[in-house]
């Protein structure tokens, strides 16, 4: 006669459905795992496969739509101290010491036994996790790894038949994390524990299981693999990366992993194009701002072209008077999105408290200085014309800049300091509307200015200045303009945003060509774009530029808008430290990483440039696009 061994804890073909607002969602489906007593099983997979959702459900926490969890014969339904579990935070009340907040569990699961015996309780509990010179502190008073060893004892001083652990090391640094793991593990053999763990590290896994089980993607998650840990226990950790198995169990966890992200990642592009192709844009009529400037190309062009017509998008055009103007629109919502200086989604995070998303980069390069004629005089350094006359002028000499938070404002600022000026100190920077820097050097409301083209050679050709410095030789191939949209735009109509940014390249990458430029400087002249005669712009797209009224230069990498379009993180690190440096923003609660992550949306990007026909994007420096 067979005897039928049944498993100490089993998660007996688990569904788990939730209800959303857009319908139903399936988390997980017919999860199906049986566990021995004493046995250490680690459920790895992505974020969003249900992990946690298992492990509530094992914990009574949350409850199948179909299935059960089965221990030692009996059915789960509820929470209980047979499972207890840890979690990455360990959630310690703060106003206990280690031993109250121990105490805790234990004075309320073992009530029936004396005060002596549960402080025996406590204090084998604290010696097992090397606590019990801690036992009076509060939890601000000790580690974020001794706070986790509290988190451990307190779950296993009720002495569970199954301990949960929730990615328990997740937030620690590595050598911690690693102690830990070893303490564990210690833990689990002396005492037979049986214990399910979820953790994103392979490395751990494989370390503290018998069993890895590999969930694949949501929704309707499923196991994938299940896969035996061959290594021999007790485990320590140099012998276990030494062990011949390791590597190669390690590299099939890794590749089953990296085939569920592709997957995952071809889902996605599928849903969108599914969603693009059948008119699934949420928002068709866009308000777009620019200022008049040649950098405002791609979305001239866009419109010119009728790319956003081909992508499904009905545009007007909205011409802005200064940047200050465009960027309280698209706070308000006038306007559904803008070009913008590269800084300003920053400024608006720090200033107003508001998260304009820019997931594109529309142009680099493009600026110069431009100085007063007066500085222009034959057989005479202008630099040291200018100098003198700074050094010596009884009020600040003035120069425009075109926004606090604008590439024209750290240039200025880099050639001023380099020639021997200290801005804000000897000269004063006052911002001006680019349409407006020539009139006022006509004025003589300031001597000099740094802005974005055709309003430098507009200064030169109008005889009123001329450039004493350009871009490339300050910072070559620096970001200028950014596509920007508010954060809550941008979630309201992410098929929209996806259509935008692809319109947009396919602009930038027509703009590049070398043979479309002349027709592109007649374009940009029309009356509602920069109104103004071909002549002025034309020089900075087509080359020569004219630096003086008789001089030219030839710059051919002047104006780029097909180059390095992927918004890039260390660009605005640099970005954020300067705005911090010239005090422009408070970097005490602008300077953090997290500002950046929420801003910079690469991810946006890369769906919309996988969405792209590449033949959109042929044409020159295909080595250096995107």
């Amino acid at each position: 006669m067979t005897t039928i061994t049944q498993p100490f804890l089993e998660i007996d073909h688990v569904d788990k459905i939730f209800q959303t607002n857009r319908g139903t969602y399936s988390a997980l489906k017919n999860i199906h795992i049986e566990i021995n007593k004493g046995e250490f099983i680690a459920v790895i997979g992505h974020s969003g496969c249900g992990k946690s959702t298992l492990l509530n459900i094992v914990a009574g926490l949350d409850k199948a739509s179909a299935g059960g969890i089965i221990l030692e014969g009996k059915e789960i339904h509820q929470p209980g101290p047979n499972r207890m579990v840890v979690f990455q935070n360990h959630s310690l009340l703060p106003w206990l010491t280690v031993r109250q907040n121990i105490a805790l569990g234990v004075n309320r699961i073992f009530r029936h036994r004396s005060p002596q015996e549960r402080r025996a309780i406590i204090d084998e509990y604290l010696a097992l996790v090397h606590l019990t010179a801690a036992a009076g502190k509060y939890p601000h008073q000790i580690s974020g790894g001794m706070r986790q060893r509290v988190g451990i004892a307190r779950a296993l001083a009720l002495q569970p038949k199954i301990l949960l652990l929730d990615e328990p090391f997740g937030a620690l640094d590595a050598l911690t994390r690693g102690r830990l793991q070893e303490q564990l593990m210690q833990i689990c053999n002396t005492h037979q524990i049986t214990a399910l763990m979820i953790t994103h590290d392979v490395d751990e896994a494989l370390l503290l299981a018998d069993r890895v089980v590999m969930l694949t993607n949501g929704p309707g998650a499923h196991i994938g693999r299940m896969m035996r840990v061959e290594l021999p226990r007790p485990r320590q950790r140099m012998e276990v990366i030494n062990n011949p198995n390791y590597y190669r169990m390690r590299g099939e966890i890794i590749e089953f992993l990296d085939q569920q992200k592709k997957s995952k990642k071809q889902q996605e592009l599928n849903r969108i194009s599914i969603a693009i192709s059948r008119g699934n844009i949420e928002k068709v009529n866009l308000d777009l701002g620019f200022i008049p400037l040649t950098d405002a190309s791609p979305l001239i062009v866009a419109q010119e072209q009728k790319l956003f017509d081909k992508y499904g998008l009905e545009v007007q055009l909205k011409r802005q008077s200064s940047w200050t103007s465009l960027a309280e629109n698209v706070i308000n919502g006038a306007l559904d999105g803008a070009m913008m200086v590269a800084g300003m989604p920053l400024v608006i995070a720090a200033e107003h408290h508001q998260t304009i998303v820019t997931a594109m980069t529309l142009s680099r390069n493009g600026n110069a200085i431009t100085l007063s004629n007066q500085f222009n005089q034959l057989h005479t350094s202008p630099i040291d014309l200018l100098r003198e006359y700074i050094l010596q002028a009884k009020e600040k000499p003035i120069f425009g800049i075109v926004h606090p938070a604008s590439m024209q404002n750290f240039l200025l600022r880099k050639w001023l300091i380099k020639i021997g000026i200290q801005p804000d100190i000897d000269v004063e920077l006052v911002v001006i509307p680019p349409p407006q820097m020539v009139a006022n050097l006509i004025a003589g409301n300031i001597i000099g200015f740094c802005v974005g083209e055709p309003w430098n050679t507009r200064a030169v050709l109008d005889n009123v200045g001329f450039i004493i410095a350009t871009d490339i030789d300050l910072y070559d191939g620096h970001i200028e303009k950014v596509l920007g949209v508010n954060q809550t735009w941008a979630e309201q109509y992410p098929y929209t945003h996806l259509a935008l940014i692809r319109a947009l390249l396919e602009a930038c990458a027509w703009c590049q060509q070398s043979a479309n430029r002349e027709e592109l400087a007649d374009i940009l002249s029309q009356p509602h774009y920069l109104n103004m005669n071909s002549t002025y712009i034309k020089p900075s797209l087509c080359n020569p530029l004219w630096v003086t009224k008789h001089d030219t230069r030839y710059l051919r990498q002047f104006h780029h808008f097909l180059v390095k379009n992927e918004p890039c993180i260390t660009e605005y690190q640099w970005i954020l430290e300067q705005l911090i440096q010239y005090q422009i923003i408070d970097g005490t609660c602008a300077n953090s990483q997290e500002l950046l992550t929420h801003i910079i949306r690469d991810d946006i990007f890369q769906e919309a440039i996988a969405l792209l026909d590449p033949n959109c994007l042929a044409g020159e420096n295909l080595s250096e696009k995107i």
